[in-house]
């Protein structure tokens, strides 16, 4: 029904956003990937959507890239996996680190998408694997798909001092973490974090 939505992000609570277009305030659940991409009171942002129509309720999820919709369009495909599921799998991991772990058959990478357990894993490694393109894939991929750990226990260790995701990951994604290690980079996260 809903493509996409442009607008001024008015709102970023914890698991949505609210993104105003035209006077209407809309109502958009979002992973926290996205909710770092995008800029409080920042007018002309976009975020590709989809309604969910449910029982108890209509939902819009949405997300500031194309990959990450068609991902979370992946994932709910997979059997017993609803759309806030997905969400979480993708505030975890990103749509190329999913990739790589249903390629790899990592099912330990997919458990760390909250309440996904070991069979929900190994259900989306078989449901999905023969669906991801292989030459869709970065070249992060192509190398074997080391994923950055210090970047995610970096994560880990602030959200532990009582930051939220968002917080986070938008102060980590400001800093260039490349050459860093594990420990100047949580202390530089820390820094940027405590002057907010």
């Amino acid at each position: 029904m809903f493509e996409f939505i442009i607008g001024k992000i008015v709102s970023i609570k914890n698991d949505y956003v609210v993104i105003q277009n035209n006077g209407i305030g809309y109502k958009v659940f979002t992973s926290s990937y996205t909710m770092s991409k995008l800029i409080l009171g920042k007018s002309e942002q976009i975020l590709y959507t989809q309604l969910q129509v449910r029982e108890d309720g209509m939902f819009l999820f949405g997300f500031a890239s194309e990959e990450e919709m068609d991902m979370f369009n992946l994932l709910i495909l997979v059997s017993k996996i609803g759309p806030k599921t997905a969400v979480g799998i993708l505030s975890a991991l990103s749509p190329a680190q999913i990739k790589v772990a249903i390629l790899n058959k990592n099912i330990d990478e997919l458990c760390k998408g909250p309440g996904v357990g070991k069979k929900t894993a190994e259900r989306i490694i078989v449901e999905l694997r023969d669906r991801i393109d292989v030459n869709s894939i970065t070249e992060e991929i192509e190398e074997g798909s080391t994923i950055n750990n210090d970047y995610n226990e970096a994560i880990q260790a602030l959200m532990s001092l009582g930051y939220s995701r968002y917080e986070v990951e938008r102060v980590i994604n400001t800093i260039e973490t490349e050459n860093m290690n594990l420990e100047t980079m949580i202390k530089e996260g820390l820094k940027r974090l405590s002057k907010h």
